[in-house]
Parts: C-alpha cells; structure tokens; sequence
C-alpha cells in the first residue's frame, strides 16, 4: 500500500492512498464467493457457479461490494502509519474502480487536531470579584427554603393572579381547526411560570372560577413544532379552580425539617454554604476570564468535528437536566437546530480553551501525578458518602479515568496560568434595582 499526505490547512489532511492489486483480487475473490452463495443462475446449483460467469451477471455488484471493505481496511492503517490522529469521521471524496488485476485508489479528508504553540499565558491582566458575604442573604434563602415546602390551597378569592396555580381545561385552535396534542383537562397551571406559550397565563390571570374565555396567542418563530411555528392561535379556556400556595412559618420547626436543631443553627449552616458556593462561583468567573482572555491571545483553527462533538455534549447534558424537571427542549420551544444556533459559540470556546490547556500543559512539562488521582478519588468518596472501594471500583474504567485524569490536569494549568497572572480584585456588579412603582403592579385589587 502506498500513501501520500497533503497538509490542506492547520486542521485537515488529505490522503492519496493506493491499495495494491494483489489485496483487491483477493478482495474481489471474497465478494464474488459471497454472490455465489445465493446467486441463482440456470444451470448451475448455487455456490457452484464459474466465477467466470459471475464476472459476466455480476462483476459490477462484486466490484461495488469489494469497494467498501478495501477503504475500510486501509484507510486506518494508513492514518496509523502516517501518525495521523482523526478528530472526526474521515471522508472518502474521491474514489477510483475496483478491476481485477490493477491497484485500487482513493482520497480521504480528514480532520485533525491543529498543533499549537501557546503564547502570552504568563503575565495574564485578569479581573477577580471581591466576595463579601450579605447578611441579608441568609433571610432570603430562608424565604426561599419556606416558600419550596409552601402547600397549595383553594382560595376563597374570585379572581386568578400571578402566582396562582389554577385547574383548567381548554383545546387550541388554528385557522378554527384543533390542533393535535394542544388539548387538556384538569390541566395543573403556576401563572407566572412562563411554562406555558407566551401571553397565555398573562390573560388566564383575572379570570374566574368557571369563568371560559378565548385566550389569542402566537406561537414563538423557533417552536419546536414546526407545523404550528409562529402561527396565531386561539385556546378556548374553562378555569375550574384556583389554588395558592400556602407558606409554613420560619421557625425551629422549619430548622427540624431541615435536619436543624434550633433556627439559629439553621442560618449557620445556611451561611457556611453559601460562603463555599459563592467562593466557587467567584473563582468559576476569575477561571473563565482567564479563559477568555487566553484565547484572544491565541488564534487558531478549530475543527469542526471537535466543535460538533462538544455541542453534543451540550446538548446531551441539557437535555437530561431538562428530563429530570420533567421537561424538553421543545417545550422551551427549542429544536436541534435552534440549540446549536445557539450554543455554538459556547462549544467551539470549550475546545479553543482545552486545545490551549493541552497545549501549555506539554510547553511547560506539567502531568498529574497519581498521588492527585488518589486524593481526588477519596474525595469523591467522602462527599458522596459513598464506599472508597467503591469509587476506586468505578475508576478502574479506562474511559472514567482518562477523563479524571484530564480534568485534574485541566485544573493544574488553570492554576499554573492564574498564580502567574495579574489579577485585580473588583467590586461586585450591584443589580439593577426594580422601579419602585412596579410594586404597585403586585397590590391586591378589592373584590366585592
């Protein structure tokens, strides 16, 4: 076999391969002895057919059949001895015939990772937010932690509100049509969710108990039905009952429920928590800073494949936290399509970023050292109170491993990068504070 490589860019490598003519006869030998198996010729029983006449009735399908496992059987092999390593599936742009007696040729595409040589990592100007913890804040997940075990009622008052959740039937229409899957009865609803189509809790909000009503909405550009994609509908609504949510007082009954002794004790361990998260989060952000600023320093070509195969990753990861809230992506009116629209940029950023920690990571001789590995795995161990031998059991895994080992050298070179950066300590960014007119929008109107 003989093979010739032609560098097209920094990410792709095109490959001239011919296989020589001795391996397409004994290839074109086997497809034919297959064809014989089953070919059904006057004459002749099967399998006993002359390949001569088989090469009459059949030298085109043989050749066909032949073709694929020649590419597949060298195409390999030639990337291994030409140490070259696909990041995606290789494609066969050129192909030449399968004839009996001569070598068979063909090109292939294929991507690979683009060789870098970082620079500008050291001496990085990154900005760092200055954590100082808000009191206040223990208040309010205490708020949270009463509103989360709040029990729904049915309330005496008349008329529906933002935060509500209501009981309702109602069938959807377009072009005065019903439209598959766009009915329901006892139908549970939280206004002010925004789980449902936008506008439509928006006009539930203020109707009656029994009270039907023809709610008019559009349905988003990017839904993920395409049939009904930005098409007006009309939904002929019955409200049937109406429930609130009902919230338990913030007491030492509330801390036992949340395996607390006393409410004191409570907010100590609230506070202890969200001084760890937002430790985390704030390095979280200086890591991706780091990031970013790393990659304008450093332009290269990505290939595709990385690229779609991190979107993938994305939108596996997406999609199984979605699934365990009992949701979908189109139910967010999200398609494939509008996903990797969206998501895109992020992807094609996460392979810039680990091309370059890869890449420093061999510059500057950095490896993780199996002590790490150990300490990692117990880790994981204790946090999730699950048995070490357990852990270790799982890791044994060739695939678990390398990915452990990645991520805690990912770690080395982040933190190798941001010891020797410049980094400046800034203030928080405040939130915009709400208008305080907008208060008004939630006062209770009076109802006879």
């Amino acid at each position: 076999m003989n093979v010739r490589v032609e560098e097209l860019s920094s990410i792709k490598k095109k490959l001239f391969v011919e296989v020589d003519a001795d391996v397409v006869a004994a290839e074109l030998d086997s497809a034919y002895k297959k064809i014989a198996k089953t070919a059904n010729i006057k004459g002749f029983r099967k399998g006993k057919v002359p390949k001569s006449i088989l090469q009459q009735q059949f030298g085109f399908k043989a050749q066909y059949d032949a073709t694929g496992p020649l590419i597949n059987n060298s195409l390999y092999k030639a990337m291994i001895d030409n140490n070259i390593e696909a990041v995606s599936q290789p494609e066969v742009v050129n192909t030449g015939t399968v004839e009996e007696g001569q070598s068979f040729t063909y090109e292939a595409e294929v991507e690979v990772r683009p060789e870098i040589v970082a620079k500008d990592y050291t001496g990085l100007e990154l900005e760092k937010e200055k954590f100082v913890f808000d009191e206040g804040s223990v208040d309010y997940q205490l708020q949270h932690i009463a509103e989360s075990r709040a029990q729904l009622e049915v309330t005496s008052r008349k008329l529906a509100r933002e935060g509500d959740t209501v009981i309702i039937d109602f069938v959807g229409y377009v072009d005065g049509t019903a439209f598959e899957n766009g009915s329901a009865e006892d139908y549970q609803l939280e206004l002010g969710s925004s789980s449902f189509i936008p506008g439509f809790e928006d006009q539930v909000a203020g109707m009656k108990r029994e009270q039907e009503k023809e709610i008019s909405v559009a349905f988003p550009e990017n839904y993920g039905a395409k049939d009904l994609a930005g098409k007006d509908a009309v939904f002929k609504v019955t409200l049937k009952e109406i429930k609130e949510k009902v919230t338990p007082k913030i007491d030492d009954d509330l801390a036992k429920e949340m395996e607390a002794e006393t409410l004191e004790e409570l907010k100590e361990k609230i506070k202890e928590n969200t001084i760890t998260q937002e430790t985390r989060r704030v390095n979280d952000q200086l890591q991706e800073n780091m990031m970013t600023a790393l990659i304008e320093k450093n332009e290269f070509e990505v290939p595709e494949g990385m690229i779609q195969n991190q979107l993938h990753y994305l939108k596996d990861s997406f999609s199984q936290r979605l699934k365990a809230q009992g949701m979908t992506l189109e139910m967010l009116g999200m398609n494939d399509e509008a996903f990797a629209n969206n998501y895109r940029p992020m992807a094609e950023m996460q392979v810039k970023g680990e091309l370059l920690l890869d890449a420093i990571a061999k510059q500057e001789e950095l490896d993780v050292e199996d002590s790490e590995v150990e300490e990692r795995i117990k880790s994981f161990a204790d946090e999730s109170n699950t048995p070490l031998e357990q852990v270790q059991k799982y890791f044994e895994n060739p695939q678990a491993m390398n990915g452990l080992k990645g991520q805690l050298l990912s770690e080395k070179v982040s933190k190798f990068i941001i010891d020797q950066a410049v980094v400046t300590e800034v203030e928080p960014k405040q939130p915009e504070t709400e208008e305080a007119g907008e208060e008004a929008g939630n006062t209770e109107e009076k109802e006879s």
